[in-house]
């Protein structure tokens, strides 16, 4: 059941339907087009005895709170506390019989709530833009332990003002001079085969740092042309000869070129060759070789 409490807010599916619900609020929908959505949505998980309730819940407390509850949906609620179906459920699942008695007052005062009439709707929370730390196709290089350039390239920006993410593709770049943008275009992607890395590339969406001083020290070269879109929620292999993780950390821009290196003194090298004209330029071929 996802349960962690007795009070209605206490589990999965009330906390993603109530999300999801004020995450399309937020970004402006109507309450009556939301309702219809996660209706439409969720048929499956409404029909579920032990989380149809939930979903009832949830859907029922935010209209409540955004003045928009509909007579079908608050006759629902009523019908499943008063004739305790949710407490039947509980029974089911061997709850303690304390936690039912808690729960049973606190379904009976969720009813009153919902049948009192809500001042004023709850406003609109303004969403906070965070602004992605470069653009595509920009061109960043760092110093390695050897001393020598290293480099990234910047394939994507995600649009998504929530979350602001860069698709970065760290390079086998390894020279002693300053590379050029030319030496970006030649290069070749970062293929790890250190630890559990099976000859898989580097290419990695990152989240903005929060502290300014989280992340290294990159020199921006200059920016070339990226032909090919990128979108974060689009992970399938069969789009991309790739597939991209997330994380956080900008350092790991640059550890992975270090550890390579280090990796291939002793060890053999990767297997694979992905260069960054196929990651950047629309053709037809789509494999790593």
């Amino acid at each position: 059941m996802g349960t962690w409490g007795t009070a209605i807010k206490d589990n999965d599916t009330f906390a993603d339907i109530y999300g999801e619900f004020f995450e399309l609020y937020n970004e402006g929908e109507s309450p009556q087009n939301i309702s219809k959505k996660l209706l439409a949505e969720n048929q499956e998980l409404i029909t579920e005895s032990e989380s149809g309730n939930d979903f009832w819940f949830a859907l029922a407390l935010a209209q409540w709170e955004t003045k928009s509850l509909e007579n079908n949906v608050f006759s629902t609620v009523e019908d499943i506390i008063v004739t305790g179906k949710d407490l039947q459920n509980w029974k089911e699942l061997d709850a303690d019989e304390n936690d039912i008695k808690k729960r049973k007052v606190i379904l009976e005062k969720f009813l009153e709530k919902l049948k009192t009439e809500k001042p004023k709707a709850k406003g609109r929370k303004r969403q906070k833009y965070i602004k992605p730390l470069y653009e595509t196709g920009d061109c960043i290089c760092f110093k390695l332990i050897n001393g020598n350039y290293g480099g990234a390239l910047v394939l994507s920006t995600n649009t998504d003002p929530k979350y602001g993410l860069n698709l970065i593709a760290s390079t086998t770049m390894n020279q002693s001079s300053k590379p050029t943008i030319k030496d970006f275009e030649n290069a070749n992607v970062l293929i790890c085969n250190f630890k559990n890395w099976n000859d898989q590339p580097k290419i990695t969406w990152y989240f903005p740092p929060l502290p300014k001083n989280d992340h290294p020290s990159f020199e921006l070269i200059g920016k070339t042309q990226i032909e090919i879109p990128y979108d974060s929620k689009e992970y399938s292999s069969k789009k991309y000869p790739f597939h991209p993780t997330f994380s956080g950390g900008w350092h790991l821009i640059i550890e992975a070129v270090n550890m390579q290196i280090e990796h291939e003194k002793n060890n053999s090298l990767p297997k694979n060759k992905l260069t960054i004209a196929q990651v950047a330029k629309k053709k037809k071929w789509w494999k790593i070789f």
